[in-house]
């Protein structure tokens, strides 16, 4: 064995540990994600898929990066379960449709108030009752609609604004927009009222799940689910300066 075949084979070795070790980290995220998705999503897929992005992770990880293997190899992870997600994408387009349609009109009465929009006036407006309402809420917490940015081309398909970027595959011009979205989204986060600010903390910051995010704040999981979505839904009317 020469030099080069050794070296080679010692990277193959110290790969198949990462992954090993790591393993855990696929079915933690797996499951996060599922907490916002529809029974209809395999969770089994999922696990597949970030299984492909922890192989990748554990090849092209180099040790002079400035993020440990557990952060790098998370972002490979979450990454490579969202695309396995955008490729399949199960939500009806009805549904981005009627997010779509409060968010615009929570837009246009934060605009007119200059105060966060009352719920009953958005459903004045939309001619929607509580239960619709509350029903539109629920779908833009388990559907993909999180794109702050990306082109609406009325179909639906949108990829996740709040998902964490691998910044080591944008090009400067990317990271530069990148950097000014996050700083954007995080301005526009702490506009949003108390609750939902600590629901979105709970959930993407401290990786809750809704079940945990109910019990810290006493309310039931399909009341975080409102609350979450309510959140959803005034940050995309908010961050409409961003979409394409």
């Amino acid at each position: 064995m020469n030099v080069a075949s050794g070296y080679l084979q010692l990277q193959r070795e110290d790969a198949d540990q990462l992954v090993r070790k790591h393993a855990p980290l696929v079915r933690r995220i797996a499951y996060h994600l599922m907490g916002r998705l529809p029974p209809s999503v395999d969770v089994g897929d999922l696990m597949q898929a970030g299984m492909i992005g922890l192989l990748e992770a554990a090849r092209n990880f180099t040790t002079d990066r400035a993020a440990s293997f557990e952060t790098y190899a998370g972002i490979r992870i979450r990454g490579a379960m969202l695309d396995e997600l955008r490729r399949t994408d199960w939500t009806p387009r009805s549904v981005h449709r009627k997010v779509r349609e409060v968010a615009e009109v929570t837009r246009q009465i934060e605009n007119e108030t200059g105060a966060d929009a009352d719920t009953a006036e958005v459903m004045k407006r939309l001619g929607m009752t509580a239960e619709e309402y509350h029903q539109v809420l629920t779908d833009a917490t388990s559907a993909r609609l999180l794109s702050l940015t990306a082109p609406d081309d009325g179909e639906g398909g949108e990829a996740g604004a709040l998902d964490v970027v691998d910044h080591d595959s944008l090009g400067p011009q990317d990271s530069f927009e990148q950097e000014n979205l996050s700083e954007a989204l995080a301005e526009a986060i702490g506009t949003l009222p108390e609750r939902e600010q600590l629901v979105m903390s709970l959930y993407y910051e401290q990786e809750m799940n809704l079940k945990e995010i109910g019990m810290v704040l006493g309310v039931t999981e399909s009341r975080v689910c409102q609350i979450h979505g309510q959140a959803l839904v005034r940050l995309r009317a908010r961050m409409g300066d961003w979409r394409g």
